[in-house]
């Protein structure tokens, strides 16, 4: 399978650390909670993270109680800052990309993973990965980006009035699943776009009840603290599962 790595571009790393230096990004205010919020009661519980980053989920898992906490990212510089800001001796980090995990020979009561579904190639591969890496009745819990986002390749975003307010969110080729192209901090950023049946049909096929599902968007109290992020009653920005491994 195809093996995409750049968070190790120099040029990506510094553009992406910043982002999430700002204590008001969608991570932060969205998609982290509504992860956290999917999570079983984690005390004693045995967990896989898939694409750690810089680790702060796991040692939120720590001091949620888990036994131990095993965080993989195929990203040297991601493991760095993990390793020096969010270590533990419950925690491993393991330089590795999700694609190869079939290597792993422990089994675990949750596997997770923050954004980062969207960029492997072969889903149905990953699906059934985990599936094996689970303990009976284990839980799969991850975000990715809706896929009203990965369909979107190009142009303007945005529908706009006379005075630049957002009317609505430009949306084509929904329904063509595709590996494509963007430009973020650097060129030839690839994602691949999966269709919102084919993201839960595969977990069904392999082998996985679906629990819950979530599309964060703004509450009232939380647009009248943030009104710049009204723009999310028109597309969620994130999609998040929680998925148990059926028998």
């Amino acid at each position: 399978m195809a093996k995409q790595n750049i968070y190790d571009n120099e040029i990506f790393f510094d553009g992406y650390t910043k982002i999430r230096e700002n204590k008001n990004n969608a991570n932060i205010l969205f998609e982290m909670p509504a992860l956290y919020s999917l999570m079983p009661p984690l005390e004693g519980k045995t967990i896989l993270d898939l694409g750690c980053g810089f680790g702060e989920h796991d040692m939120h898992y720590i001091h949620c109680g888990a036994a131990s906490v095993v965080g993989i990212d195929i990203s040297e510089k991601m493991l760095t800052v993990a390793k020096a800001e969010n270590s533990h001796l419950k925690i491993t980090y393991l330089h590795m990309p999700m694609e190869e995990i079939s290597v792993i020979q422990e089994k675990f009561d949750v596997v997770t993973s923050s954004l980062a579904m969207q960029y492997v190639e072969d889903y149905k591969t990953l699906v059934h990965d985990v599936y094996e890496l689970l303990n009976d009745n284990g839980l799969f819990i991850f975000s990715q980006e809706h896929p009203m986002n990965t369909c979107f390749s190009g142009g303007d975003r945005w529908t706009r009035d006379e005075n630049g307010r957002k009317l609505y969110a430009n949306i084509s080729n929904y329904g063509v699943e595709k590996e494509w192209e963007s430009t973020w901090f650097i060129d030839h950023v690839k994602r691949y776009h999966r269709t919102f049946s084919t993201v839960i049909n595969t977990l069904i096929d392999g082998g996985f009840a679906i629990e819950k599902i979530i599309e964060p968007i703004p509450s009232e109290k939380m647009l009248e603290e943030h009104p710049e992020q009204d723009d999310l009653l028109h597309k969620p920005d994130f999609l998040l599962v929680r998925a148990r491994k059926t028998n």
